[in-house]
């Protein structure tokens, strides 16, 4: 489907923002440190480094050992993906082992920015030694970090995930669509897109496959939910009787295949260029479709790990998950949801619901907040300090 001619004749291509040039060619829209913990024995430790570091941001797991394949690789490409994401302008990277803190500093290192790292088998196992070794290589990093500068880049060079959670009828109906209107601007003008929940493709999957790039991404996209209802069936459970969610019938929602149609609103109507395992960057600007949970925090984990420096998520009631490393626009279409939580919600599109407001003129408004947020200004997840990073430990993960 073409995009309305009210917003092609718009399309001059996506304005700069003022944003970071990592040595890889990739954009960030933040400069942290980032205190990056690959073990749950870590994590402790990893946050009082991450405590004693001015404005270090934390992302950690709680797992990290006994790991057999293909859950093994699934959490290595996770961790490093979140260390290469462009976001992070500096990495410290905690574990116990030598050997896989090595291995995952190496491969962050290889991006071009500053890695340094701190195990337990290092220090001799001492906890507290631990601490002042991360707290010193944490510390010049921070100053190495610093020294970056914004500077006017493409707004092509964004990577945008797309997120739903606590939805409801006013979902489907008015904010998804105007995501997926802001989508469609996104990507005709050269910027990447990333959705994912697999899960909320279920019934709707004929729709996404419709609008492939070609036979096999179809195919993929098909195969995706396929595999996803054949492993819950094999332990004995079925998608359909336990989505949607609680919070979701009470917003109106009846069954997955409702909450999927209004789900699949949020990608728009734009071709969609290919399926992305857990953590896996696009090749190529476009929109993707990301295998992965339906659980919004290893959902949005997912795209940080893939490179995207920025997420939009819709929600009717209030949800206030945030990633950590992507900054998090919370979008709702109900009045009341902006009206009762002022400091949570960034974007109101209940103009649309009231009919004050066309979806391609909040498409419109949602893409100069998109690129305000690029440049520096706070969503309400990073003021309050919601951002969290939740890498999921089973490649199977519903």
């Amino acid at each position: 489907m073409p995009l309305p001619a009210s917003v092609t004749g718009e399309l001059k291509g996506l304005s700069p923002f003022f944003g970071y040039q990592r040595a890889d060619g990739r954009t960030g829209i933040r400069n942290h440190l980032l205190i990056l913990c690959i073990n749950g024995l870590a994590l402790r430790v990893s946050e009082r480094i991450a405590a004693s570091l001015t404005g270090a941001l934390l992302a950690a797991t709680s797992s990290g050992r006994g790991h057999i394949e293909p859950d093994l690789s699934l959490h290595l490409d996770q961790l490093v993906g979140l260390g290469r994401n462009p976001n992070a302008g500096a990495v410290l990277v905690v574990g116990v082992d030598a050997a896989t803190t090595a291995l995952v500093s190496a491969r962050i290192s290889s991006s071009g920015k500053p890695v340094a790292s701190v195990s337990f088998a290092e220090q001799q196992e001492d906890m507290l030694s631990v601490l002042d070794q991360g707290i010193r290589r944490g510390a010049a990093l921070l100053g190495q970090a610093s020294r970056a500068r914004r500077e006017s880049l493409p707004g092509a060079g964004l990577v945008v995930g797309v997120e739903c959670g606590h939805s409801d009828a006013t979902s489907g109906l008015i904010s998804n669509p105007v995501v997926g209107a802001t989508v469609d601007l996104l990507v005709a003008q050269g910027a990447t897109v990333i959705a994912g929940e697999t899960v909320e493709w279920l019934g709707a999957e004929h729709i996404l496959a419709r609008r492939a790039r070609d036979a096999a991404v179809a195919q993929q996209i098909r195969q995706a939910v396929e595999r996803k209802e054949s492993f819950a069936a094999a332990s004995g459970h079925s998608l359909t009787g336990n989505n949607p969610g609680e919070e979701n019938i009470r917003g109106g929602l009846s069954t997955i295949e409702e909450k999927s149609l209004g789900a699949v609103a949020k990608t728009g109507s734009c071709r969609i260029d290919g399926v992305l395992t857990m953590a896996e960057p696009p090749a190529a600007r476009g929109l993707y479709l990301m295998d992965g949970p339906s659980f919004s925090p290893e959902s949005m984990t997912g795209f940080a790990a893939a490179g995207a420096q920025l997420m939009l998520f819709t929600t009717g009631p209030g949800n206030s998950t945030a990633s950590a490393l992507a900054p998090t626009i919370k979008i709702t279409a109900r009045r009341e949801t902006a009206l009762r939580l002022p400091e949570q919600i960034d974007f109101d599109a209940s103009t649309v619901s009231e009919g004050s407001e066309t979806v391609e003129g909040a498409a419109r408004r949602l893409l100069a907040t998109i690129l305000d947020v690029a440049g520096g200004t706070l969503t309400f997840g990073e003021i309050l300090g919601e951002g969290l990073e939740v890498p999921t430990r089973v490649r199977g993960s519903l």
